[in-house]
């Protein structure tokens, strides 16, 4: 029966520590996995570096739609290019040429 105070008194000493020790697992376990943990930061730098590929592009290709939109205008009207366009809208054509379609 004296082995039970004994007992009890080294558990009283050893709830602290391990309290500790949950918690600080507890914290570490979320500080990786967790909502706003280093996974998901990864994840969202992934995200980010794909979203600003894919804004190079379109900035390209907008930069190519306005060339091409500033070929029309009145005060610098190219005239292959407003062919090419009436040509492709109006689909007409001369019974001579040959018609070579891109896209």
């Amino acid at each position: 029966m004296t082995a039970t105070p004994e007992l009890t008194r080294r558990l009283r000493h050893c709830i602290l520590p391990l309290l500790c020790i949950a918690t600080i697992g507890y914290i570490s376990y979320h500080a990786v996995q967790g909502d706003r943990g280093l996974a998901a930061w990864r994840q969202l730098s992934q995200q980010i570096d794909h979203a600003s590929g894919e804004l190079l592009r379109v900035r390209s290709a907008r930069m190519e739609l306005e060339h091409r939109v500033s070929l029309l205008r009145l005060d610098g009207l190219d005239r292959d290019m407003l062919d090419e366009r009436s040509r492709i809208v109006l689909g007409l054509a001369h019974p001579d040429e040959l018609i070579f379609l891109t896209r």
